[in-house]
Parts: structure tokens; C-alpha cells; sequence
């Protein structure tokens, strides 16, 4: 008798081959057949007009920090998310040395927009080398399995000291020779990849550029010739891929005989680079090489919210003055004089802020429910507002005021030059991408993209109005078998005899995601966007069920993955 069998459900497997119904069996942690009619189990499920995919794997994350002392790891496990990877983008907390943390969490916080005091409160640094690192986080049970790979910032800071802190600095011959000895010895205690920024939006919160943004190609042969040697682990990079910094990473990935992955979004300044770096990985696939791009499932989606980091009176000295009041006293002193706000709106400073501010109303939106991903260019704050002939701030302003000032706006930073998501489209469809930009535990005051697995398949496979839908089949396999295949986790990503039971029992009818909102649940009341799910009957994490029906059941069958 097996364990679990999950009947007549429509099974999307992963592979990208049509949906089909039939039942799945499992037994322990594995799956052990797939069939029109499996025997009878332990427990059973009516899985009748319901989908049965893998969990959902995803391997761009920033839970760092937060692995540590999360074992529940939401709002990803509210999305069906079964496996992620994190040490993105070339920041994280290992290897360091003793009496040197405050940096790397300097630099996390301005990175990826995780306070400071969440951090220095949250993380318990009882490491040094990146081993080290693993063993703590595989102390934990959890409720789903994590993989880290090794931040090129903290290696190049721990080899160089405070040198190492500044990108203009060369590292001698010593030096780079010493990181290449850490990186190999951290891949194999377990890392599952390097990871590298070279892109200008990434600082510190003291205003430094990245470590890593202009390393030259001494440096980036020494660590390639040290994943060489080791003979594992993949390359993941967030790049501006300006004056042929896609040949540099290339010839990089080809000294280390290892894949590379990088980073795919649309950017206003430069709308085609995308398709020019995509072209190139394209290229070095068909010259044989392990290359994909990570695209997102939507835009790169700002929200904008009083209680959130960004808003347009962010400088204001109206605003300034009421930002030690706790929330609900803020809102009733702005709800309840009107002088003052017609000061936010009608004396605002002249600064950078709002000058960009007034930009980013014209592609701004009011956030409705059922949540639209992909609103039309016509009912933007600044369009709306011109219909009225009203200033788009004191619109804007009325709108933030709403739900007791803690609704929110969205702004699609990136992926959306258009006016839709036709680029996206585009993304989604290329053979050599994976989804890979949802950037979960991070900007956690400015964006909330954790949710993107589940509006990949509501968005995409059921609702878009503005462009053609996409397959399920295809979705599916984009955030399953695809990214999994990515970090060589051969063993997950597909339904079939010997996978492990990582499963999904999906209403494709009934799912969505909630609007987000602000929550004080991190570490020293740290604040943090979360948006819920709807639609998740049954999620299975190695045979055990980890939620049902939207809620968390308990179980904490989730390990750590060493590479």
C-alpha cells in the first residue's frame, strides 16, 4: 500500500509535455509511479479539476539572513515554493570574519533593502567559513529545502579586508590566488554556486558600489580556475551588461568549464538590451555552453505606501515632521487637516526624490483585487489624475490614505517599457530561459515579488487580457524542471517514478494572490511587504504535506541541499 495517492487530478509534470490525468503514488519521500490507476494508499486525495504539479523551484532568492531564524521561510511557502537558492547577486553573510559582519550587512541592507537592525538583531553569526555557514543552516528543519551559494562580496571582504570593500581596488596576485582557495573549499563543503554583481544599481547603505562591480579579468579567471578545479557549482550574475561585460563573463564561464545564469530584465534606459544579452546566451547555448537567463513572470512591481519605504512626500518636511508618530496617529493627524494636506501636496521640495517622483506617477497604479499585473497605460495615477484636473500628487495622496493609509501603489520599475508585458512574454517564451528574478526575502519595504510563482500560472495560463495566454504546460516547466536543472537538482522539478514527492494540488480556478500589505514580524519589529495566496489545496514537501487549504500544517521536512 503506498503512503499517499493523489487521484484523478490533471498532472503537469514539469517536462513541458501536455497535462493528463492520471493518479500520482507516492511512498516516503519519493514518487514510485504515475499511472491512470495507481493502487490504494494510506491517504488519499480527490484531486478531481485540480492540477498536480512539482513544487516550485526557486533559485533567486535573498533568505540569507533569514534561513537563519525562519524556519516557516514566507511568504515563499504561501506560494507552493518548495525549494529555493539564495546568495544572489554577489551579497550575503559568509565566509566572514570575526568582529567584520557589520559590513556585509551594511551592504546587505543597501543591496537588497533588509534594515539593519533586522539584520544585526535577527542573524546569530556563529560562523566564519562558508562551511560553517551550512552547518548552521542545516541545523534547522524547515519547511522546505534550501541551497546557498557564495557571494563574491563577502569572499572578496573577507580575502582583502576593508581593500576589499572598494571595486577600484586591485587584488594582488596573493590575494586572488587566497580567494580562489576559499571559493574551492566552500564548494565543496556544499555551496551550490558563486555568485557576482557588476551592475551600478547595487550600494551599500553607506552609498559604496558593490565589491565585485568592475572586477577584472585576473579576478574573474582566479575564481573560474578555482571552480575548475573543484569541478562544481554554477556562476550566477546581476550585470548592467555594459562595454562587453557579457564577453568577460563568457570567457570566464569557459574557464571554469561551468554554467553560467544570469540576470534578464528590461530596463527604460537601454529597452533592447535585453534582447541583445539574450541573443548572446543564445549564441554560447549553441556553441555548446551551459548558459540561461533568469527572467521574471511580471514586471519588477515598487510599491509605494505610508507605511512602506518609498511614497511621494518621502522627503517632504510636512512628512518628515510626523514620522516618529506610530502609524494609526499619522494617518488620523493627515485625515484630519486638510491644511496640512495641502501642504504635501502644494509646497513640495525641490529635490531628486520628487523629481523623480513625478516621473514615476505617469506609470504608477492604484493595487486592485483580483490583482492585475498588467494594468493598462490609461489608469495611471498621473493619467487618472489629468482626467480630473487634479494635481497626480494630491490624487496619489487620496489613494495612499485608503484602507486606513495602508494601501499601497504599485510602479513597474522594470519590464515594462511598453505599457504591458509583452516583453515578458517574449522572456517566458525563449528556450534558454528559467524564472529567476523574484528576488523572495528581499527589498522588503519596496517590492513583494515572492508571490510571482503563483500569478506565472494565474496570470499567464488563465487571465491575461492584453496579449495572447501561454501554455501551462510550459509555465509550469519554467519554474520546476527548468530552474531545477540550473543547480543540477536532477532529483526534483519533475513528477515521475524516483523524484521526490515536492507537489503542488492546484485550483487553477480559484488561484490568485491577495493584495500585499505591510506586516511587523522580522526581527527587532522590522517591517516587511507580504502578499498571500489563494488556490493552494495541497502542498507536499518530500511526502509530507507542509500546508493545505492556504495553511501551514507544521511539518518541517525541508533540509539543507549541498552541492
Amino acid at each position: 500500500m503506498h503512503d499517499l495517492v493523489i487521484r484523478n487530478g490533471i498532472v503537469v509534470d514539469g517536462t513541458g509535455a501536455p497535462g493528463r490525468r492520471a493518479d500520482v503514488a507516492v511512498e516516503g519521500d519519493r514518487i514510485v509511479a504515475v499511472e491512470a490507476s495507481a493502487s490504494r494508499g494510506r491517504r488519499e486525495i480527490d484531486a478531481d479539476g485540480l492540477l498536480v504539479t512539482p513544487g516550485w523551484v526557486d533559485i533567486h532568492t535573498h533568505y540569507d539572513g533569514q534561513a537563519t531564524w525562519d524556519p516557516a521561510m514566507t511568504p515563499s511557502s504561501w506560494h507552493g515554493v518548495t525549494t529555493v537558492v539564495f546568495g544572489n547577486c554577489g551579497v550575503g553573510f559568509a565566509p566572514v570574519r570575526p568582529g567584520s559582519e557589520r559590513y556585509l550587512i551594511n551592504l546587505m541592507e543597501g543591496v537588497e533593502d533588509i534594515p539593519e537592525t533586522v539584520l544585526s538583531e535577527g542573524i546569530d553569526f556563529r560562523w566564519e567559513s562558508f562551511g560553517e555557514y551550512l552547518d548552521v543552516l542545516a541545523e534547522t528543519p524547515r519547511v522546505m529545502d534550501i541551497g546557498a551559494q557564495v557571494p563574491h562580496a563577502a569572499l572578496r571582504f573577507y580575502v582583502m579586508g576593508e581593500r576589499g570593500a572598494d571595486h577600484r581596488e586591485t587584488p594582488t596576485a596573493t590575494e586572488i590566488e587566497e580567494m580562489g582557495r576559499v571559493l574551492e573549499e566552500a564548494l565543496h563543503a556544499g555551496a551550490l554556486g558563486l555568485t557576482t554583481s557588476r551592475t551600478t544599481k547595487h550600494r551599500a547603505a553607506d552609498g559604496r558600489p558593490t565589491p565585485s562591480l568592475s572586477a577584472a579579468e585576473p579576478e574573474l579567471a582566479g575564481l573560474a580556475r578555482a571552480m575548475r578545479r573543484a569541478g562544481k557549482g554554477v556562476i550566477e550574475v546581476n550585470s548592467d551588461f555594459g562595454d562587453g561585460d557579457f564577453a568577460r563573463l563568457r570567457a570566464a564561464a569557459e574557464l571554469a568549464g561551468r554554467p553560467l545564469s544570469v540576470l534578464l530584465v528590461q530596463v527604460d534606459n537601454a529597452p533592447d538590451l535585453w534582447a541583445e544579452t539574450l541573443a548572446g546566451v543564445d549564441r554560447a547555448v549553441a556553441d555548446g555552453l551551459d548558459f540561461t537567463a533568469q527572467v521574471g513572470s511580471r514586471s519588477i512591481g515598487v510599491l509605494l505606501g505610508l507605511e512602506a519605504s518609498l511614497h511621494p512626500f518621502k522627503t517632504h518636511p510636512s512628512w518628515k515632521a510626523l514620522e516618529n508618530l506610530d502609524h494609526e496617529t499619522r494617518i488620523a493627524r493627515l485625515k484630519g487637516d486638510a491644511a496640512l494636506r495641502a501642504r504635501l501636496v502644494g509646497e513640495l521640495p525641490d529635490d531628486d526624490h520628487v523629481a523623480w517622483m513625478r516621473r514615476v506617477l505617469q506609470r504608477t497604479f492604484r493595487i486592485t483585487e483580483p490583482f492585475d499585473i498588467e494594468p493598462a497605460p490609461e489608469r495611471s495615477v498621473a493619467r487618472l489624475a489629468a482626467g480630473l484636473n487634479r494635481d497626480p500628487f494630491d490624487l496619489a495622496l487620496e489613494m495612499l490614505l485608503e484602507h486606513d493609509g495602508r494601501a499601497l501603489l504599485m510602479h513597474p520599475f522594470e519590464n515594462y517599457c511598453s505599457g504591458d508585458l509583452r516583453v515578458v512574454e517574449q522572456m517566458l517564451r525563449a528556450p534558454n530561459t528559467v524564472c529567476g528574478v523574484a528576488d523572495a526575502g528581499a527589498h522588503v519595504g519596496i517590492i513583494c515579488d515572492a508571490s510571482s510563482p503563483t500569478t506565472l500560472l494565474s496570470h499567464w495560463a488563465r487571465d491575461r487580457t492584453r496579449g495572447p495566454l501561454i501554455p501551462i504546460e510550459h509555465l509550469v516547466h519554467k519554474q520546476t524542471a527548468a530552474t531545477a536543472r540550473v543547480y543540477g537538482l536532477h532529483d526534483r522539478g519533475v513528477i515521475g517514478p524516483g523524484m521526490r514527492a515536492d507537489l503542488n494540488v492546484v485550483d487553477l480556478d480559484a488561484l490568485g494572490v491577495t493584495a500585499p500589505r505591510v506586516i511587523h514580524d522580522l526581527p527587532a519589529g522590522g517591517r516587511r511587504l507580504v502578499q498571500g495566496s489563494r488556490g493552494y489545496r495541497h502542498t507536499f514537501v518530500a511526502g509530507h504535506e507542509v500546508a493545505q487549504d492556504g495553511q501551514a500544517t507544521g511539518a518541517r521536512p525541508g533540509r539543507l541541499i549541498r552541492g
